[in-house]
């Protein structure tokens, strides 16, 4: 087989060298032939749609049942249609079972064995590419600690919240808070010192640009610090179903305190790839 042909196929498939090469020998060199072979194989579905990205899909959350412990997944694909598909969600049920099993937040362990066997058979037959992205847990050792709560809004956005005191709908509404609100942290002095350098720089560079002098230019800063501190910190933050009342105020009320937070929301931080859907008909019908 000549190294341009095997090129072309590999480039059709996205599968291996010696795959393609077997592939086309037993075709007698017609890479139609080889690639409606190919096609027919059991693995070249989810070798072909392996680049594509996985930004769409579901977050899962799973408390026991002493409430003592949570662990929130998200597993990916490609569309929304698929995750609202029930083959998709017994899949990402079958994940938190495993998840909950191993007790654990190592992906690699809870995608691998079965898991994985599973996404497989699950790529082939619905045809995009599927992922278990992330799983986190929160527990408390002590069994008498506080309580672990969560909240899911359309099964895209999901939060785990564990408080000490309190009671399990103070939980669940500081959970259904966070969905909203999105806090990166939750107390004020728990705000990372790099992410303070670089908006006191941006700030800084927007307050000099007024004409104002350094003292007020000063004081102009720090404002603004303290308000973005108020704004990312969730203790700080109006609670969203009063907002005359923050969200510490609500704890401090109740007797409550917040242990540990974990929000997941589908697709954050994945880089979407535009996709020009006229090129891609006109790339079929061309084939």
């Amino acid at each position: 087989m000549s190294a341009a042909l095997v090129k072309e196929l590999r480039e059709r498939t996205g599968l291996g060298l010696l795959e393609c090469k077997k592939a086309l020998a037993a075709a007698g060199g017609d890479i139609e032939v080889a690639i409606e072979e190919l096609r027919k194989s059991s693995g070249m579905k989810a070798a072909k749609k392996a680049g594509r990205t996985a930004a769409d899909g579901v977050v899962a959350i799973r408390i026991a049942a002493d409430g003592k412990s949570g662990v929130i997944g998200e597993v990916n694909s490609e569309t929304d249609f698929v995750a609202r598909d029930e083959n998709f969600a017994g899949f990402v049920a079958q994940v938190m079972d495993k998840a909950v099993e191993l007790q654990t937040d190592d992906v690699a362990a809870v995608a691998g064995g079965d898991i994985e066997d599973a996404r497989q058979a699950l790529v082939q037959k619905i045809g995009e590419n599927i992922n278990l992205r992330r799983v986190e847990r929160v527990e408390f050792e002590d069994a008498n600690a506080g309580i672990v709560e969560s909240y899911i809004h359309n099964n895209k956005i999901g939060v785990l919240v564990a408080i000490t005191g309190g009671e399990e709908s103070l939980a669940r509404d500081i959970a259904m808070h966070i969905a909203a609100v999105n806090p990166m942290v939750m107390r004020a002095e728990d705000v990372p010192e790099e992410v303070l350098a670089k908006e006191s720089e941006i700030y800084s560079a927007q307050a000099k640009e007024s004409g104002k002098s350094e003292e007020i230019v000063k004081k102009m800063i720090e404002g603004r610090l303290r308000k973005f501190i108020a704004e990312v910190s969730l203790t700080e933050q109006p609670f969203v179903k009063d907002p005359d009342t923050k969200v510490g105020g609500l704890l401090k009320e109740a007797g409550a305190d917040i242990v540990q937070f974990v929000r997941f929301e589908v697709g954050e931080g994945i880089e979407k790839e535009e996709e020009d859907f006229a090129a891609e008909v006109a790339a079929q019908l061309s084939n």
